[in-house]
């Protein structure tokens, strides 16, 4: 185990620590014990014979003060340095027993016995001996001295003798740890070197597979050089490693047949699709595209119907999903004229980092041609409709008015009716060419600017009447920070969108209702205009289709044709904006539309 090489690897240097340190430990201990016991008793016994030099001194004094007449002082100072004298000799014999230096002291005792004997007679003799007694006296002192001086310099010799012991253990532990650091030194390196050869190569090799699978090398193994944790590590890394590869194996299949099957999609899709990257990349084009992109209409790049709402789309990251034929673009194909809608969507893959925009070209060709038929037919038969109707409208008009003679009750009745029903057929069919004629884009609009309050008071005003009659209320809500807006608009055209939608809430809201027209801000660029009720609301199966021509709802006993809102979402859509409507049974319904703020969007 890899713990185990770690122990058996610094064992030696811990052994090694633990030796130098026993062999200091002994050192310290003699030093602390019998060298310095030796070098202190030394010391101690020079300062004792140092006093017993005083004492000595002191007692030859005491015979010169006997001889001046001082005798009784004499003897007292020669007694107590006599004192002194043995009792520093005692101690240093008994200290002394058994070793060398008792011959020392043995010969001090000696020379110190005649010497304090004849001091002692001459001072009980009164100090009054003879030049030979004095000449003797003066002789021992100097064998006591002599005696002193001797033992003083074994002392010295004893004591040189136990610091050069300690100088050479010095020494010899200075060179021990030398030689065990340097021992240490050099084991730590071998042991350096084992464990960099048995650990710094499996890392190593852990390490160039770790960049090499960081490269997208998967197939780079790790070594496995022993059966420790460092083993356990290279083959969790291979498992790894394979686990990484058959993932690897398993994404590139997976994308192979994610791009084969978007490649096929593209092939298989009628419609000309343009995948166009943000940074302005050639677009990925599909076979309908690329015959496309041939065109002279596509030379330069895309028209300015497709370019314009593409370059909006890459800025803002919304999608272009135009709803009406005016959007259209037209190309020559061959012999033919191909009408194509632009739907753009926005493409944002934070995987792939990739930042653009599909472009959808939607074949409408035949829808055109079928909506421009039907427009057309509309058109024509409400028009050829209109003038017999109106003959016929004036003939029962005049009928009425000159009320012929035999007229019976229910001749008149049926006039009235006829009358009511022209009446009737012709709104229709004004409303059917107005709707053919905002459909085909001949009806121009005629946009003014307008203040929002002016235009919400217009229209409050015009439509009380009528709502008032009908037992309801009006109320107009008008945010402040959109009272000072100005809208470039048709006002008479959306005066028919106001008016056919209050028209409706004056229908369907209870008596006494609240009808309320707002105006606030919409969406960024645009404003928002609203008509609620407190009606019964609309069903939500009907609530998608409001605004189809000639549509009523189920169980409405109201009457009408059922255009008056496609006209209004025509008119709306013309000025280059939305209508919609949301309604709750038995809670209301809202009609809301959406204007832009600046002229641009407003088509003919």
């Amino acid at each position: 185990m890899l713990r185990t090489r770690l122990y058996l690897g610094l064992m030696p240097l811990l052994l090694i620590l633990i030796g130098t340190g026993a062999y200091a430990i002994r050192v310290s201990r003699e030093l602390a014990g019998s060298l310095s016991h030796e070098l202190v008793a030394n010391y101690q016994a020079i300062l004792a014979l140092q006093q017993m030099r005083a004492s000595a001194t002191q007692m030859g004094a005491a015979a010169g003060d006997a001889q001046r007449g001082g005798l009784l002082e004499a003897r007292k100072t020669f007694e107590a340095a006599r004192a002194r004298f043995t009792a520093q000799l005692m101690e240093q014999s008994a200290a002394s027993a058994g070793t060398p230096r008792a011959a020392f002291v043995t010969a001090l005792d000696e020379a110190f016995q005649p010497y304090a004997e004849g001091t002692g007679r001459f001072l009980r003799d009164g100090g009054g001996g003879s030049l030979d007694d004095l000449q003797r006296n003066a002789a021992s002192l100097y064998r006591v001295f002599d005696a002193i001086e001797n033992l003083t310099r074994r002392d010295a010799d004893a004591a040189r003798q136990a610091a050069a012991r300690a100088q050479d253990l010095a020494a010899a532990t200075q060179r021990v740890l030398l030689a065990a650091i340097i021992g240490a030194v050099l084991l730590s390196l071998l042991v350096a070197w084992w464990l960099a050869a048995g650990l710094l190569r499996p890392i190593t090799a852990l390490t160039v597979s770790a960049t090499a699978l960081g490269d997208g090398d998967l197939d780079a193994p790790v070594p496995e050089f022993s059966r420790d944790e460092l083993g356990r590590l290279a083959r969790a890394f291979n498992t790894m490693a394979a686990k990484l590869r058959a993932y690897r194996d398993a994404m590139q299949a997976r994308v192979l047949r994610t791009q084969r099957t978007m490649e096929a999609t593209l092939t298989s899709t009628p419609d000309p699709l343009f995948v166009v990257s943000r940074d302005g990349q050639p677009p990925i084009r599909n076979p309908a595209a690329e015959a496309l992109a041939h065109l002279p209409e596509f030379a330069g790049g895309f028209p300015p119907g497709v370019a314009e709402p593409l370059a909006e789309v890459l800025a803002r990251g919304e999608h272009y999903h135009p709803t009406d034929y005016g959007r259209v673009i037209t190309v020559r194909v061959g012999r033919e004229e191909r009408h194509y809608l632009p739907r753009i969507l926005a493409i944002g893959d934070t995987l792939a980092e990739f930042r653009g925009a599909a472009v959808i070209l939607q074949d409408v060709t035949k829808f055109r041609l079928l909506d421009d038929a039907k427009t057309n037919l509309v058109g024509t038969v409400s028009h050829e409709l209109k003038t017999p109707l109106t003959s016929l409208r004036m003939a029962v008009y005049l009928l009425l008015e000159q009320r012929p003679p035999g007229l019976t009750a229910t001749q008149q009745e049926l006039l009235e009716s006829a009358r009511d029903d022209a009446d009737r057929l012709l709104r229709m069919l004004d409303n059917l060419l107005d709707l053919s004629r905002l459909e085909a884009g001949v009806a121009a609009l005629d946009c003014q600017p307008v203040a929002v309050s002016d235009l919400l008071a217009g229209i409050a005003r015009e439509a009380r009447g009528f709502i008032e009659a009908a037992g309801r209320t009006l109320e107009v809500n008008l945010a402040e920070d959109c009272a000072a807006t100005t809208l470039p608009v048709d006002i008479g055209r959306l005066r028919h969108v106001f008016i056919n939608l209050l028209t409706n809430a004056a229908k369907y809201a209870p008596p006494g209702g609240v009808i309320r027209l707002e105006a606030g801000a919409g969406p960024e660029g645009f404003m928002r205009f609203a008509v609620r009720d407190e009606g019964e609301g609309i069903p939500p199966e009907s609530v998608g289709h409001v605004f189809d021509r000639f549509y009523r709802a189920p169980g409405q006993a109201k009457t009408g044709a059922g255009l008056g809102l496609a006209i209004a979402r025509e008119i709306v859509v013309a000025h280059g904006g939305s209508i919609a409507c949301t309604s709750r049974v038995g809670e209301g319904t809202e009609f809301y539309f959406l204007l832009p703020r600046r002229t641009g969007s407003a088509a003919a």
